[in-house]
């Protein structure tokens, strides 16, 4: 892990700069010595393999962070396999082999701890990768970042390319997505806690048990993270990136309700799916390289409700 990587006067391409994650990074890059390369899909799908390796041929960027993905919850991802697996892995296998091609010197993909076993041990550390079976509800997209991370270890292994890659919690934050049936779980609550105090509703309903256990993480911190270990990181193992506090989705509703306002009881909606049990990241890795600044989920998830009554129009 000697390779460091510095930022000063190179050309950094951030691949899905309009999402949540991918814009989070844009404006934290702004801010340092470095000149950072976007490209609308209108001029580049990256699902085109002939126009992805045409566009890093011709920027050659020095590096890359893959943010650009087809993202979303449960719902999503039971309702649209074929798009989850398929759009996934042409993004990822365009981008990396494209930036190969192009004499990328640095490149960072971005997964998700979905990626690893349903049962796997708890904490979750990076070594347990394909050791079980997926969890069902999340697997098509689970599999598509996996064949990314492992197309990088192969890059490494073969090429010697500086290729690495980073597994999140659930994200939040400005730029989110909160629509109902495509949304992840937190800006789901966001919006219905909200909704439900508008029309003063007599409950909020919650998908699933309430019992499943969750870690969080400000988009804004994990663009902090990932410019660290674009920095300071280079080995084949991915590398978690977590806040370390742990709720259940029952006191996460409670959370959030206090915090938009809502003063009604919770209902659980049992027929939804819970999804996986629990899904605690093991930090050790990221802290023992230096990084341990995720903000409480009490102070994000107030900047981040501002944010909705601001972009949301409600």
């Amino acid at each position: 892990m000697s390779r460091l990587f510095a930022l000063e006067g190179k050309r950094i391409w951030v691949a899905g700069h309009r999402g949540m994650v991918g814009s989070a990074l844009v404006r934290l890059l702004s801010r340092e010595n470095c000149e950072v390369l976007t490209v609308p899909r209108s001029e580049v799908d990256l699902r085109d393999q002939a126009a992805t390796r045409r566009w890093l041929a011709d920027t050659k960027p020095d590096a890359v962070i893959m943010a650009a993905a087809r993202v979303g919850g449960i719902a999503a991802n039971s309702a649209s396999p074929v798009s989850f697996l398929y759009d996934n892995l042409m993004i990822e296998a365009n981008v990396i082999e494209g930036a190969a091609r192009a004499g990328v010197e640095k490149l960072l993909l971005l997964g998700s701890t979905c990626i690893y076993p349903r049962d796997a041990e708890q904490p979750i550390r990076e070594e347990s990768l394909l050791t079980g079976p997926l969890e069902k509800t999340n697997e098509w997209y689970a599999i598509a970042k996996i064949a990314g991370i492992k197309l990088c270890q192969a890059y490494r292994q073969e090429q010697g390319l500086d290729f690495i890659s980073a597994q999140p919690t659930n994200l939040y934050g400005p730029g989110d997505n909160y629509d109902l049936e495509t949304s992840h779980v937190l800006p789901a609550l966001i919006r219905k806690a909200h909704e439900a105090k508008v029309r003063k509703a007599d409950r909020l309903t919650i998908w699933g048990s309430g019992n499943p256990l969750r870690e969080f993480l400000h988009v804004d911190d994990l663009a902090e993270a990932v410019v660290f270990l674009l920095r300071n990181y280079s080995d084949a193992l991915p590398v978690n990136i977590g806040s370390g506090e742990e709720f259940s989705i029952a006191d996460l509703a409670h959370l959030v309700s206090d915090t938009v306002g809502f003063e009604g009881p919770l209902a659980f909606d049992r027929s939804r799916p819970d999804g996986t049990p629990r899904k605690l990241a093991d930090l050790t890795r990221l802290h023992s390289l230096g990084w341990d600044n995720a903000r409480p989920l009490k102070v994000g998830l107030q900047q981040t409700y501002e944010s909705f009554l601001t972009t949301q129009g409600v």
